[in-house]
């Protein structure tokens, strides 16, 4: 793949990964051979941290596959340590606020358009190649903010408005919780809440990415899917397998 991650979602390339929860690099190895656009490592939930972070990436380096990471909240240090391990880019999750995204973008940015610090990471040659990581993350770094309260619906105009973002995802499970908390359960009201992010954040020109458990419906107004993860995958293929399913 030569075109980075964040060219296609900027030219509204239809992409599809998954999220990867198990700590493990061989998952992410397995995951590349089945085709996936990208894969995104989930920080959030998981202990995927520190040196497993690293050789996670260098897992899907290995097949030239970006991975994204969602990184646990948007502190910076969270956000550096995900970029100067060579991830492609960071899903910044529970951005509510104008103020939040802004933390997130200026974390994952280079001067002048952030404050990320130049260091001799990984994405960096540990520093031999530093000049060369600078261009590179200025150009291809993806900067996603996730939108997932009902705070971040009623901010939503302001966090579209903030520039270096390059997508807004929908995290509909944190979603339905806080619409539910708010007094609005039940299917209808999330999905109208989905539809209005997605036809608020077109309107802006944004990039939209949505979670879904299984394979996604055909939808132009997103760009990006991130379809179930690698333990639901696992235990689904199990079920099929168990049940009298078979790879042959």
């Amino acid at each position: 793949m030569t075109e980075s991650l964040r060219a296609r979602i900027g030219r509204g390339v239809a992409l599809r990964g998954t999220f990867v929860s198990l700590p493990e690099p061989a998952v992410v190895e397995i995951l590349a051979t089945t085709g996936p656009d990208f894969l995104c490592l989930e920080g959030e939930h998981s202990a995927i941290r520190g040196a497993t972070l690293v050789n996670m990436l260098r897992a899907a380096d290995l097949f030239r596959l970006p991975a994204l990471v969602r990184v646990p909240e948007a502190m910076p240090w969270l956000i550096a340590e995900a970029l100067d391990a060579g991830a492609a880019g960071v899903l910044v999750p529970r951005v509510s606020t104008a103020e939040q995204a802004l933390t997130a973008v200026r974390a994952a940015r280079f001067p002048p358009e952030g404050s990320r610090g130049a260091g001799p990471g990984r994405a960096a040659a540990f520093g031999y190649g530093l000049a060369e990581s600078l261009d590179r993350a200025r150009v291809e770094t993806v900067v996603a903010v996730q939108i997932e309260t009902l705070e971040a619906v009623d901010n939503l105009d302001a966090i579209l408005a903030v520039p270096g973002i390059d997508l807004v995802f929908i995290g509909p499970g944190d979603l339905a919780t806080s619409l539910a908390a708010a007094g609005s359960p039940g299917p209808e009201a999330l999905l109208a809440a989905v539809e209005s992010i997605i036809a608020r954040a077109r309107e802006r020109g944004q990039r939209v990415g949505l979670f879904t458990p299984g394979p996604p419906r055909p939808d132009p107004r997103v760009t990006l899917h991130i379809q179930s993860s690698d333990a639901m995958l696992l235990r689904s293929a199990a079920l099929a397998a168990f049940a009298g399913g078979t790879d042959d």
